[in-house]
């Protein structure tokens, strides 16, 4: 995936009909860009990439997040303090000349847009367009709306959540965007639906709504929803919308029930006012619909890039055996047939790679010969990073049966997560007190995409234990399944679809409580992973093989990308509305 491309981008190149416009509060475009936290927005990252490889007639807008999330440091007790990551997109991207505005509280704000080209494997260019208020006839306050990402109060992230919504859908017309679908990833740009419906009614008041107008809107959206976690749905007080959104609008959001609890829920906005919506696991879709049970709610799975998250050595012995998986993910499904030496030699480099880095990072020097763990996500509670350490005494039996046991960990807890903070303080107490010669844990700092790659590839296991039914999907095992590393998970997320026993790894079984599933955990390494891993070095890598084949073939973006599009763009038929037209060049 290229940046910046040769080939140079025009407008006149650009369809004028099935043009998909792709909104994200956050998207990993690059390592050197700090424009996302995590897995959201890893994910439409690697959906970008995958749209690009495919040619898919897409743009996408966020926004700029000129002093990034944060960068993580951890002191020796396990405490969390987070440092700013400024950046200037101009080292990047390319501003673009129009100017659009939108109306916050009684306030006029200005804003423009930065162009990233994010070329594709054939050479299509899918733009990217970074909004930012940084703009001198702005107030400091709202210079300062695009700064951070999920930073600020809820008055912070409503106003945000207007530029992204509102100023987004603006700035695809100032651009002379022919957009047909509008696609809302998470609710965060749920307030374009209310830009589209006041579009349609031409500046009109709120009382000729009708649902022909309603329908028209519908028409044009689709909504992926990501978390069934309350707190992952934005929600904002009456007093705080009609402050900010002005009591016309407040009015309009009312009579199209987006109110609950004397709340604006901006997953019914954006279901409310789209033809089609979906979760991102089939679980999660089962979820989502027990959730929201007026509304259909599909589920198309999740994947990652496999390019991206593929270490060079898998990505050098796929090349030579499986030349054509870089076009179509499914040829991985051939990897079954790749030598199993060649396997271990792969992973043995990607696991090489990885040591040296927490060597460079920590000074400790780690053993590559033994069984290692990885287990790197955010911090909250409901992901409980410290299950694998429920039992002390056991793990350090388990780690003598194996002739050693090292566990790495990494993530990062919202400056604002007293109890993620708190996870990880646990996490590093409970190690420091626990590692000796035989099992060594160690947590790594500043968890980002560089150390994210270099994990899921280098490990001998991913490692997951979300609480059921928190997990919506989950990537980083995926990402491990692209380099043969095989899950021990539980069953929640993608690993209910990914899960073949003995396979492409192991599920943890449900319990009753954490000491329930911590007990099935500590079973299965007892007498699963530790077993196979001594063994025979033979049968590990058949599982790293069909882990690869099976995992890797599916659990792709490629895959996920043509599903959005035959089911959620250019659907055969559609309920409100005539049909699409699927453009030609869409493969």
């Amino acid at each position: 995936m290229q940046s910046n491309p040769s080939k140079p981008f025009t407008y006149e190149s650009f369809p004028q009909s099935g043009l998909v416009a792709y909104f994200s509060m956050e998207i990993a475009i690059q390592p050197a860009m700090p424009t996302y936290s995590g897995g959201l927005g890893v994910l439409a990252g690697d959906t970008l990439r995958s749209a690009a490889d495919l040619s898919v007639p897409l743009v996408a807008f966020s926004l700029v997040h000129r002093k990034g999330y944060f960068q993580q440091h951890l002191d020796g007790a396990g405490d969390q303090t987070e440092e700013v990551q400024p950046w200037n997109p101009a080292d990047f991207c390319t501003e673009e000349p129009v100017r659009v505005t939108v109306a916050i509280e009684d306030r006029v704000v200005a804003v423009r847009a930065w162009r990233y080209d994010l070329q594709g494997r054939s050479g299509h260019i899918l733009p990217i367009y970074l909004l930012d208020t940084d703009l001198d006839e702005n107030s400091g306050w709202d210079r300062g709306l695009t700064d951070h990402l999920y930073g600020g109060d809820t008055n912070y992230r409503l106003q945000q959540e207007i530029v992204l919504g509102m100023g987004g859908v603006r700035m695809a017309t100032a651009l002379g965007l022919h957009v047909n679908v509008y696609h809302m990833n998470e609710g965060h740009a749920a307030l374009l639906t209310l830009t589209l419906l006041e579009s349609q009614l031409a500046g009109g008041p709120h009382s000729i709504c009708t649902e022909s107008d309603i329908a028209k809107v519908r028409s044009q959206c689709v909504f992926t929803t990501h978390t069934p976690v309350p707190a992952g749905h934005d929600r904002f007080s009456t007093e705080q919308v009609v402050r900010i959104l002005g009591g016309e609008r407040t009015a309009r959001l009312e009579r199209l029930r987006c109110f609950e609890g004397g709340l604006l829920n901006m997953t019914l906005l954006a279901l409310r006012l789209s033809r089609y919506a979906n979760g991102v696991a089939m679980q999660h879709g089962k979820v989502s619909r027990e959730m929201f049970p007026e509304y259909a709610i599909d589920s198309i799975t999740n994947g990652v890039h496999a390019a991206t998250w593929m270490c060079e050595p898998v990505q050098q012995m796929l090349d030579a055996h499986l030349p054509a998986w870089r076009r179509d993910n499914l040829y991985l499904r051939n990897a079954i047939e790749i030598p199993e030496q060649e396997i271990l030699q792969a992973h043995a480099r990607a696991k090489e790679t990885l040591l040296s880095e927490v060597a460079s990072r920590t000074g400790l020097v780690m053993n590559p010969n033994v069984l290692t763990l990885g287990f790197a996500r955010r911090a909250a509670t409901y992901k409980r990073a410290s299950l694998l350490l429920k039992d002390p005494e056991r793990l350090l039996k388990i780690a003598e049966q194996a002739g050693g046991l090292q566990i790495l960990y990494a993530g990062k807890a919202h400056p604002q997560d007293t109890p993620g903070k708190a996870l990880i303080h646990q996490v590093i107490e409970t190690a420091g007190k626990l590692s000796n010669e035989m099992l060594r844990i160690v947590y790594l700092e500043n968890y980002a995409w560089d150390l994210g790659a270099l994990l899921t590839a280098g490990v001998d296991v991913w490692v997951n234990t979300p609480r059921r039914p928190y997990e919506a999907s989950g990537t980083s095992g995926m990402k491990a399944a692209m380099n043969g590393v095989p899950s021990l998970s539980i069953l929640d997320g993608w690993w209910i679809e990914g899960c073949i026993e003995g396979f492409t790894g192991w599920a943890i079984e449900d319990g009753a409580d954490d000491d329930a599933e911590a007990l099935s955990l500590y079973s299965k390494l007892e007498k699963a992973v530790v077993p196979l891993y001594l063994e025979s070095r033979e049968h590990w890598a058949r599982m790293m093989r069909t882990t690869l084949a099976f995992n890797g073939s599916y659990f792709n973006t490629n895959r996920m990308v043509k599903q959005y599009t035959r089911n959620a763009y250019y659907p055969v038929r559609l309920t409100q509305s005539a049909p699409v037209e699927e453009p030609a060049y869409v493969s």
